[in-house]
């Protein structure tokens, strides 16, 4: 097991170093020079040689795999470079990146617990209230875009009701830091929650009913044990399995949803600092917030490759 995690630790290394190349490249293609972003319009025109001069001391005339080197070296020493408004990328990633996390840490254990409490429910009581009811909730969450769920919730509970506010994180007059935070992020959460119930929800009916079908679960029954302690005990546990990896599955889908929620909600994770960068056209933060969102999709994936390690030995022989 050491030797397959140490094998796939090893993987994400070259993995990350093209999908850096691959958007440093591609965000050089697109034209933008950051002498424009440092130097007044006038001197540009005037003093061509002072920005000729400056171009050179900062390396920008330097060939692109010797500008993507340096900048690599300089992340890996912990420079990760400024904003073209002057800001240092680092201090502005410590302080977005905690928020995206806790969007969607908040979204995963909500839908975990709703889409599989749902889910077991809805096996168990088949064909009932619930198991209908559940059901087409989960070809709708499953249908509608996530961003047309956050856009008609605004309407609903925002611009409508005004239960909750529609964009940041906190308000600048809050009283209590804690509750404010709680309605502000009550939507967004909500618009990442419904798309991950919906896959949740299906996928441990699906199982739970697959293991209620079971042969071990009629002699169980044959033997008198109570009802309840089948569904819990032989029943919900043997099916937990199988919904645990696509719970981990969906981590990387939903970091890359949050990227879109914070963009509707406005809300200032580190998927709304790369959109608004994308925007004004400042590459050192889009360079840098594109690798760290495709760092945490790569972790992502790792961790799904280890659970389905531990769970199937045959994963990890490579059979």
């Amino acid at each position: 097991m050491f030797k397959f995690i140490v094998k796939k630790l090893l993987m994400m290394i070259p993995m990350l170093l093209v999908i850096s190349f691959i958007v440093f490249y591609g965000l050089q293609m697109t034209g933008i020079d950051p002498i424009n972003f440092m130097v007044s319009p006038e001197m540009l025109s005037s003093n061509k040689e002072n920005v000729e001069a400056l171009r050179e001391s900062l390396g920008l005339n330097d060939p692109l795999i010797i500008q993507y080197f340096r900048w690599l070296g300089n992340c890996l020493h912990g420079d990760l470079g400024y904003s073209f408004d002057g800001s240092s990328i680092a201090s502005v990633i410590a302080v977005r990146l905690p928020y995206t996390f806790e969007l969607a840490g908040y979204s995963l254990v909500l839908s975990a617990v709703i889409g599989i409490g749902i889910g077991i429910l809805s096996a168990v009581r088949q064909n009932g209230i619930i198991d209908y009811v559940g059901r087409v909730l989960a070809v709708l969450g499953q249908a509608v875009p996530q961003f047309l769920v956050g856009i008609v919730l605004i309407q609903i509970f925002s611009i409508k009701l005004g239960w909750f506010p529609a964009s940041n994180r906190v308000s600048p007059d809050a009283t209590s830091a804690f509750a404010d935070a709680f309605f502000h992020l009550f939507l967004p959460v909500l618009t990442l929650t419904i798309g991950m119930v919906a896959v949740l929800m299906r996928y441990a009916r699906n199982t739970m009913l697959d293991v209620l079908n079971s042969d071990y679960i009629k002699t169980a029954r044959s033997k008198g044990i109570p009802e309840w302690k089948v569904y819990l005990k032989h029943g919900f546990r043997n099916a937990m399995k199988p919904v645990l990896v696509i719970l981990v599955f969906r981590i990387p889908m939903l970091v890359g949803g949050s990227v879109v929620i914070e963009s509707v909600f406005s809300y200032p994770g580190i998927g709304l600092t790369m959109t608004n960068a994308i925007v004004s056209g400042d590459y050192p933060v889009v360079l840098v917030t594109t690798l760290i969102i495709a760092a945490a999709m790569l972790i992502c994936s790792f961790m799904v490759d280890v659970l389905n390690a531990l769970l199937d030995p045959r994963v990890r022989l490579g059979e």
